[in-house]
């Protein structure tokens, strides 16, 4: 064990339970990983396998119901705790104790105001009457003093069926405006029971859920508390940005240190601790536009005033960072939830002096949470195994071939990866100077900092599994047949759209990729065409300098793409940053022309206006770069057509295309 990162992999105890160093899994919901009636099948057996593997100390699984009437989702991903949950959960915990690790459960009380129709059997309800958070128009039905006890019982015998297979302690789903976090805050909570009013009456349901698990599993079964120290909350569907001046509606700090202190007092074994809720839900899921380490104030500030241990999550999957929050007592461990999606062993490699080696997550919420609200099981935009590690996990070659990779973006870099690995002679051409393709762009504004951590791990990687890399090399007809490869995958990327417009040829017209690459320099006033995830970033990244910028969008919303959709935190967020930096936003309005120092635009009314601005950024998509492959098709067998140069999308489109191929071939 390498003597870096010392207190990152000291044991730490929960209660009574040892584990072996300060790095949990944070709890994600899996999807569909689970069997067609919401059983844990043994694909997620696979998915938690492989991190204790990796090495994790402590696995927080996804939720789980311990009832389904009160709250009635028709989600069978999500069946509530029963005698049938015995024998998956036993095999489970065998088998990542005999690799050393341990393991909680976390368990829900309900979703309330944040399930959204198409996840129920029934009408949503909450604390109070109060609006549903994805469609405000429907009021939340109150639940019943009755309900509430009926819940607090259901608890108790959960508990105790995982306690019994083996699990080794329980997390309690308190955090992110769930139904507990419903019943804890005031703007959710407007009861007059014995649940409502002030906060030991409000923190009475989590209370008595601690009891009643206490008294079925036994008073040595560690039971932990997950919440948000504050909601970040400007009012119902708005949050609030890092920095941000406004009013705090939800919980505040203040509230959440005595929340931590009664949680204590009471018995509570541990608190996890982060922020948020989903109307700021850019807190609790943090894109990449939030800094590593965005809420480890949060688990400081509790840390000050608790004598049990406290976990702190928020990006964390930098080592340096995670092994700075335990040595300064910020934290006693750090939860880890994507990075370990991108890279199951991240534990193994810290362990081993190896960081350098750990695949980044990017923030990007495309693999994991976005095909979670689509009903498909979890996964990665950077690994496209996880959630199927064991169909999924890479083969030597039957047939060791010579296989030309055409570019070196991140489609080119995965599929020469992989098909390194299985043991194929990869050697990979790139016509410029540098590796990356449009990553290299995409990764200068400082919030994109992980597509650079990205491209750096790939350049290691390759370097690493000695494939050749031809920079500076435009590949030929005559080199192919020249070379003659068993195997050619043409990753050539796609190159910016241009629109076909009077005055398209004027200097101070610039694509999005040109002025981030610094071919070209704006003037003081800015024109952004095109509002989707490029065109904002870019107009956000120009605010950040100083720009007077617009950003024109033909249709009536930004970011309003479906193929692929834009994940729900990382919209939010962008809009927010948007506001905050007073970009001018112009929707339902299209390019007509551009004049020298202005452009006409048009609106869906048939209005033309003018636009003074020095600069034009276009930024209306990508369109594929195919014209090698369409000259050697049908000309030279086992061709394959990947990432940007098949259909331009994102870096997970790229990623996975390559690695499908890679590893069939």
């Amino acid at each position: 064990m390498t003597g870096l990162f010392k207190k990152l992999l000291m044991p730490v105890k929960i209660g009574k339970v040892e584990i072996k160093n300060r790095v949990a899994m944070a709890p994600m919901g899996i999807g569909a990983l689970t069997n067609a009636d919401g059983s844990i099948g043994q694909r997620a057996l696979d998915y938690y396998i492989e991190r204790a593997k990796g090495g994790v100390g402590l696995i927080i699984t996804c939720l789980f119901k311990v009832e389904n009437e009160i709250d009635p989702l028709g989600l069978t991903g999500l069946r509530p705790i029963d005698t049938d949950s015995i024998a998956p959960f036993t095999e489970l915990a065998e088998t990542v104790h005999a690799l050393g690790t341990k393991i909680f459960v976390q368990l829900t009380a309900g979703f309330g105001r944040v399930a959204s129709s198409a996840m129920l059997r029934g009408k949503p309800v909450s604390a109070s009457a109060i609006p549903n958070y994805w469609d405000p128009t429907i009021t939340c039905r109150e639940i019943t003093t009755e309900e509430v006890e009926r819940l607090v019982k259901a608890f108790g015998p959960a508990s105790l069926i995982l306690a019994e297979a083996g699990m080794d302690g329980v997390e309690l789903h308190g955090h992110e405006g769930y139904l507990f976090d419903q019943f804890t805050t005031t703007i959710w909570n407007h009861r007059t029971d014995k649940y409502g009013g002030d906060l030991s009456n409000r923190l009475r349901f989590p209370i008595e859920v601690l009891h009643e698990i206490k008294r079925h599993a036994g008073s040595t079964f560690p039971v932990q508390y997950r919440f948000g120290l504050k909601h970040y909350m400007k009012g119902y569907n708005a949050g609030a940005l890092p920095g941000e001046k406004y009013v705090e509606v939800g919980r505040d700090v203040e509230e959440g240190l005595r929340m931590a202190k009664i949680l204590e007092e009471v018995g509570f074994d541990s608190l996890h601790v982060d922020a948020g809720c989903y109307d700021s839900w850019y807190w609790p899921h943090p894109p990449g536009y939030q800094k590593h380490g965005c809420m480890v104030d949060m688990a400081g500030e509790v840390k000050r005033i608790v004598k049990i241990p406290v976990i702190a999550v928020g990006r964390l999957d930098i080592p340096e960072l995670a092994d700075q929050v335990v040595a300064e007592g910020k934290a006693d461990m750090v939860a880890i939830g994507r990075g370990l999606l991108a890279d199951p062993f991240w534990v193994k490699k810290v362990e081993e002096g190896r960081p350098e080696q750990i695949r980044p997550c990017i923030g990007c919420h495309d693999g994991c949470l976005n095909r979670l609200r689509t009903g498909k099981p979890i996964s990665c935009t950077v690994n496209p195994a996880c959630g199927r590690e064991r169909v999924y996990a890479l083969q030597p070659a039957n047939e060791s071939k010579k296989v030309m990779v055409i570019g070196g973006g991140v489609a080119g870099m995965e599929a020469a990866r992989v098909a390194s690995i299985r043991g194929h002679k990869v050697v990979l051409y790139e016509k410029s100077d540098k590796l990356g393709g449009h990553m290299i762009e995409a990764s200068v504004p400082a919030f994109k900092e992980d597509e650079l951590r990205l491209l750096n791990w790939y350049k290691t990687g390759l370097k690493n599994l000695r494939v050749e890399v031809n920079l500076n090399t435009e590949v030929t007809p005559k080199l192919v047949h020249e070379t003659k490869p068993d195997i050619i995958i043409f990753s050539t990327g796609s190159k910016p759209i241009i629109l076909n417009l009077p005055g398209m040829d004027k200097e101070n017209v610039v694509t999005a990729t040109d002025l981030l690459l610094g071919k070209k320099q704006t003037g003081e006033a800015v024109v952004v065409i095109g509002g989707g995830r490029v065109g904002c970033e870019t107009a956000i990244w120009l605010a950040q300098q100083g720009k007077k910028v617009t950003l024109v969008e033909q249709l009536d919303k930004l970011m309003s793409t479906t193929s692929p959709p834009i994940p729900h935190p990382v919209k939010m967020m962008n809009l927010d940053l948007l506001k905050f930096y007073k970009v001018n936003i112009l929707t339902n309005t299209s390019l007509l022309e551009v004049k020298a120092n202005e452009v006409v635009v048009i609106n869906n009314s048939f209005s033309q206006s003018i636009l003074k601005t020095d600069t034009i950024v276009l930024a209306v998509g990508q369109e594929p770069s195919q014209d090698l492959y369409r000259e050697l098709q049908g000309k030279i067998p086992n061709l394959y057509l990947i990432g940007d140069s098949r259909q331009a999308k994102n870096i997970m489109n790229a990623i996975w295309d390559a690695y499908e191929v890679a590893r069939a071939i």
